[in-house]
């Protein structure tokens, strides 16, 4: 009964829309532009957060980010 693109801990996310800003995942955060992350990248799940964001890291850092703007990275493990 778990869906198949449900997000967990640890998972490797892909980036497939830009927000019109981005919150740091730090003890206190700051706004940035969407230009400190690109389409397409891709980080890893570091947890859940308050208000339904997920913390992931990224190449430029750790950034709080809505579920609608990532996609689950399939692993070549999971397709066995």
């Amino acid at each position: 009964m778990s869906e198949t693109n449900a997000l967990g801990v640890g998972d490797r996310v892909r980036i497939v829309a830009l927000p019109s800003h981005v919150k740091t995942a730090e003890p206190m955060p700051m706004l940035r532009p969407p230009s400190v992350i690109q389409l397409g990248e891709e980080g890893v799940i570091l947890g859940r957060r308050p208000g339904g964001y997920w913390s992931v890291r990224l190449s430029r850092g750790a950034f709080l980010l809505d579920e609608q703007y990532l996609e689950r990275v399939e692993s070549s493990d999971d397709a066995d």
